[in-house]
């Protein structure tokens, strides 16, 4: 399944530790197919989190070819993993690289990497690691239908 992930900034009023309101930024990032639905989505999601008005202050696409999320509670960070896929060209013989960003959730840069590799094992292409980086992300919402949904067209599957 092909994803469209689009990095959503919500800039809001927090309560900090000591008590002043204090304005924050924070980026999410959206499954959606536009920059409309994207908007659309990151307000459904974050209403139920935040108290008081917010405000999408900036949609931007984010270049992501894979996500790999953690069920772990210690978990709580995003990595931004840069790959290098490693390919040889048929032609000349050449190594020619490939670059791919992924997105890793993880307690820490150790587990980041080692997450990193179990997500990769499957692939039969050669790939190296060029860098992992902690993002800002605070959240990530794939898209998924809701089972409920009835289709637009019910009989179009039974012609």
């Amino acid at each position: 399944m092909m994803h469209n992930w689009f990095e959503c900034k919500i800039r809001y009023e927090k309560i900090a530790e000591n008590g002043m309101n204090k304005k924050v930024t924070e980026p999410y990032l959206v499954d959606a197919l536009s920059f409309t639905e994207a908007e659309s989505r990151i307000i459904e999601e974050i209403t139920p989190f935040i108290s008081g008005e917010f405000t999408v202050s900036d949609i931007k696409r984010a270049n992501y070819s894979e996500l790999f999320p953690s069920e772990e509670e210690a978990a709580d960070r995003w990595f931004k993993c840069k790959l290098y896929f490693i390919t040889l060209d048929e032609k000349s013989g050449a190594e020619k690289k490939t670059a791919t960003n992924v997105l890793v959730q993880a307690s820490d840069l150790r587990d980041a990497i080692k997450k990193l590799d179990e997500g990769m094992k499957g692939t039969m292409a050669d790939y190296a690691i060029a860098s992992v980086a902690e993002t800002a992300i605070m959240d990530v919402y794939p898209y998924s239908a809701e089972p409920d949904v009835k289709p637009e067209f019910p009989d179009a599957d039974k012609r």
